[in-house]
């Protein structure tokens, strides 16, 4: 029905790495007294933009989800930035490199810390939602999400945001994308909070489904692109991730060219960023996806 478009299709990760940028000074502060309006000096992003890039890049070079190979470069960013990463994910990690196999690390953590419902694999997922827009999408987030978060509701929050994505990538209204992603949520919880964005406060959380909910609420809500980054990072707490999310669903509505031209240029590494989504654009589009 949609054909996917490139300047919406590099906006994703352009936006979720803004998203990320512009919200990283502010993460785990209350919402700031003055609000933040520009990106800032550096533009330096932190694991949500390095764990999605690590996706894009090896569904390219795979052709596909490879979970050994993505795992692989999940295990590269964070060897190179361990600060960055969050409990779930850091803890899996650890594990792996320490010799335990990825789908025994993730139960392992699942059950240690009594879940999982933590955020990590719904800001690295959007790059499956340019890679596809298919049925499989679905199932592909799932096992994307399960390399370290088990929980279910995570996978489905994963989900949620990938299949908006796709749509939103794909020329789809908000309203046709939003409506799409709640049709194919088959997850309970998840879907009767999400299904209601305005029945509930944002909450900038660290939990999968309400830092969903709270970047999904901000997006359906704003006028622009730089509208939606400055609604999300600047209610504070996991403002990057907050951010990130937002960012790839506003930057697949509203296309790269949509970013604030001085956004862009200070966000770092922005053009390396831009040919990650544009090989991922290429693929897709042979694939007829």
């Amino acid at each position: 029905m949609f054909i996917l478009q490139e300047a919406r299709a590099v906006g994703v990760l352009l936006g979720l790495a803004a998203g990320d940028a512009m919200g990283a000074p502010l993460e785990g502060l209350p919402p700031p007294s003055v609000q933040a309006r520009e990106m800032p000096a550096g533009g330096g992003y932190t694991d949500d933009t390095l764990q999605a890039l690590a996706l894009a890049r090896s569904l390219v070079v795979c052709r596909g989800f490879s979970p050994e190979d993505c795992m692989g470069r999940l295990l590269e960013g964070y060897r190179g930035s361990p600060r960055f990463y969050g409990p779930t994910s850091s803890a899996v990690f650890d594990l792996v490199l320490g010799g335990v196999p990825p789908a025994e690390a993730a139960a392992r953590v699942h059950r240690s810390r009594g879940g999982s419902r933590s955020n990590g694999s719904v800001m690295r997922g959007p790059p499956l939602g340019v890679f596809t827009s298919s049925p499989a999408l679905e199932d592909l987030s799932l096992a994307c999400s399960r390399l370290t978060h088990c929980d279910p509701v995570a996978g489905a929050c994963s989900a949620f945001v990938n299949r908006m994505v796709a749509d939103l990538a794909r020329g789809a209204t908000r309203e046709e994308a939003f409506g799409h992603a709640c049709g194919t949520c088959d997850e309970p919880e998840a879907l009767g909070y999400l299904e209601n964005p305005a029945g509930h406060a944002p909450d900038p959380s660290l939990d999968a489904l309400l830092a969903t909910h709270c970047a999904l609420s901000v997006f359906l809500g704003a006028g622009s692109f730089a509208d939606t980054i400055l609604g999300a990072v600047n209610l504070g707490g996991d403002a990057d991730t907050i951010g990130a999310i937002a960012g790839a669903l506003a930057g697949a509505c509203w296309g790269a060219p949509a970013i604030p031209p001085a956004w862009r240029a200070r966000l770092r590494d922005h053009d390396g960023i831009e040919g990650a989504a544009t090989a991922l654009f290429r693929l897709a589009a042979e694939k007829g996806e």
